[in-house]
């Protein structure tokens, strides 16, 4: 009795309240720093072959909005906004409606729904279901090579191609699977997004973060691959360790895991399934259409530069066609009408982690918005802490950085965003600190990458969350003390850079 008092004691706050209350400190910082602004310019690069343009800030344009007699205003955000103003109380809608399709917020909020209603559809059909005892059946006394492979193939997924948003479809598919082998939902979450944002931050190749970062910063891109991918390798190998140090932890007392209430639900939903039932030929299909979308998506990513509306439909049409084969073989006793519910239950099923989408978004913009040419806090707090930089040692404002480009990660998760918006300021501030450029590129994306863990603002770690059935607070309590392990880790890596003037 006294354990429950506890740990009821110790609930960590709802994800939507510590949002809320994050806004609300933005609200504050907004009456105490002023706004500022950058001019920006184009920038163009070379990237496999391509000529490619990114509009970027120009270092030394940074100015202050001032009032009549040349002071720095500090304006303060009110309360409420009229006619789509950004006001402390219109930061959900604001946040929801803000970007386009092609990011956040409407963009993601959308994706997200799009991937709950066709797995929605696709667990409808009990093909997934099905495929889970099936590979039970078939790997009794191999269940453990499960984690390093899925992990090293996701890890390799985030260097490749920058897979990110794309881990949330095959969490919905592995989760059920690792807790019904005797794992639970974090190890889950483990071996597919965390395993992709390892890649993704320790690229040598990442198109959104690595490429980006290289063509801003002057330096020719993909370059200093051999050093990019010996530190992939470490971090991967860390990463694969971990997880199944924990794994197997939790597999033999599952006391031990966290993720207590999103368990209980995989093992009942594992439970009410009809074990009786075959691996039919219908269920084949399913799982054959499934996995052929997503080599679709595969090659679109790779080949053709897909993103977000080209990815969300490719899904969509993985359910509805995974919808018509179940209405044909009768699997579950599928109608036509059970594909549109599928997808309504499937959608809601994520709606949480679509809405956190939005609300994250509103902290940005009640600081301004995250565009370098309009006037906003978050430039004068990223001209400030650029001008820290050149204080310390090299090796020094190498590792500095790194933690500014964590920190700032959290107002701008997007990777080629952050890119745009850092690098400009940055690569000309290394050469200051004596800082190779490519040391300055690797802070960013090692900075930018591994932060993608842990912080609410990240859209595909919302969504990943909402896939497992799990409260942000639930996953910090968790993930901090692997999160602090990259981090020094990381920071070996990039005081070593330093050292050895990687260039």
């Amino acid at each position: 009795m006294e354990q429950e008092k506890r740990k009821k004691e110790m609930k960590m706050p709802h994800t939507f309240v510590i949002v809320f209350f994050v806004v609300l400190a933005a609200a504050a910082l907004t009456y105490f720093i002023p706004k500022g602004t950058f001019e920006t310019e184009d920038v163009t690069y070379i990237q496999q072959g391509e000529e490619q343009t990114k509009t970027v800030l120009v270092p030394d344009s940074f100015k202050y909005v001032t009032d009549d007699g040349g002071d720095a205003v500090r304006e303060g955000v009110s309360l409420f906004e009229p006619y789509g103003g950004a006001g402390f109380l219109n930061y959900v809608f604001e946040g929801l409606v803000s970007g386009d399709k092609w990011g956040s917020a409407v963009g993601v909020v959308a994706f997200i729904l799009i991937i709950g209603g066709a797995f929605g559809i696709i667990m409808r059909t009990k093909a997934i279901d099905q495929g889970i005892l099936s590979i039970i059946d078939r790997t009794k006394g191999r269940e453990v090579l499960i984690i390093p492979l899925m992990f090293f193939l996701f890890s390799l997924g985030g260097a490749v191609f920058g897979m990110g948003e794309e881990a949330i479809a095959f969490a919905m598919i592995l989760i059920p699977l690792v807790v019904a082998l005797g794992y639970d939902a974090i190890t889950g979450i483990m071996i597919t997004y965390v395993a992709t944002q390892i890649g993704f931050a320790t690229s040598w190749m990442n198109p959104f973060s690595v490429a980006i970062a290289q063509g801003v910063s002057g330096i020719p891109v993909l370059s200093g691959s051999p050093f990019r991918m010996v530190m992939w390798g470490v971090f991967t190998i860390i990463g694969i360790a971990y997880t199944m140090w924990y794994a197997n932890g939790v597999r033999k007392d599952p006391r031990k895991s966290l993720s207590t209430d999103a368990n209980r639900y995989f093992r009942e939903y594992n439970q009410n399934q009809d074990l009786a039932s075959k691996f039919t030929l219908g269920h084949g299909l399913v799982v054959l259409t499934l996995v052929a979308g997503i080599g679709w998506i595969i090659w679109g990513v790779i080949e053709h530069a897909y993103y977000i509306p080209e990815i969300a439909t490719q899904f969509f049409t993985i359910g509805i066609v995974a919808g018509v084969i179940a209405v044909i073989f009768k699997l579950n006793g599928m109608t036509v009408n059970d594909i549109a519910e599928g997808f309504t239950d499937g959608a809601k099923d994520l709606l949480p982690a679509a809405l956190i989408v939005g609300m994250a978004k509103g902290i940005v913009i009640i600081l301004g918005g995250d565009a370098a040419g309009e006037p906003s806090v978050l430039n004068t707090m990223l001209y400030s802490a650029g001008n820290l930089v050149d204080d310390f040692p090299a090796a020094l404002s190498a590792w500095f950085m790194f933690v500014f480009q964590s920190v700032f990660n959290f107002f701008v998760v997007s990777g080629s965003g952050q890119a745009a918006l850092t690098m400009p300021l940055m690569a000309p501030l290394s050469d200051i600190a004596g800082v190779t450029r490519q040391v300055a590129v690797l802070a960013f994306q090692l900075g930018d990458g591994l932060t993608n863990i842990i912080v609410p603002t990240s859209a595909a770690l919302m969504g990943t969350l909402g896939a497992a059935r799990m409260d942000w607070g639930t996953w910090f309590k968790f993930i901090i003390k692997f999160q602090i392990v990259l981090f020094v880790l990381a920071s070996v890596f990039v005081i070593t850079a330093s050292l050895m003037n990687f260039q």
